[in-house]
């Protein structure tokens, strides 16, 4: 800022009240592509958020269902295959009636 022989300070302009002021038609103008643009972000979000869901909710379920035929197997070792299948079907029914 300074350099030798200079003033320290800015040379000072002439006071001027109107010269930052923009018509109302262009202040509008700017809100609503403000608007837009905060609208167009807000959607991209939430698309992105939905898929992020979706993703999460997809392994919930492989992961649950794994573990269900891993639990049938290990039943499936102890009890005969009819039977098994026999619990597996009165357990969807409840499941059905629960939800």
């Amino acid at each position: 800022m300074r350099k030798n022989g200079k003033q320290w300070h800015q040379p000072k302009k002439a006071f001027r009240p109107t010269a930052g002021q923009t018509s109302y038609a262009k202040r509008t103008e700017a809100r609503k592509a403000q608007v837009a643009i905060k609208a167009k972000e807000r959607e991209m979000k939430d698309e992105k958020e939905a898929e992020r869901q979706r993703r999460i909710q997809a392994n919930r379920d492989k992961r649950e269902a794994k573990a269900e035929k891993e639990r049938y197997e290990k039943l499936a070792e102890r009890m005969h295959r009819k039977r098994v299948e026999r619990l597996k079907r009165r357990e969807k029914r409840n499941k059905l009636l629960k939800s």
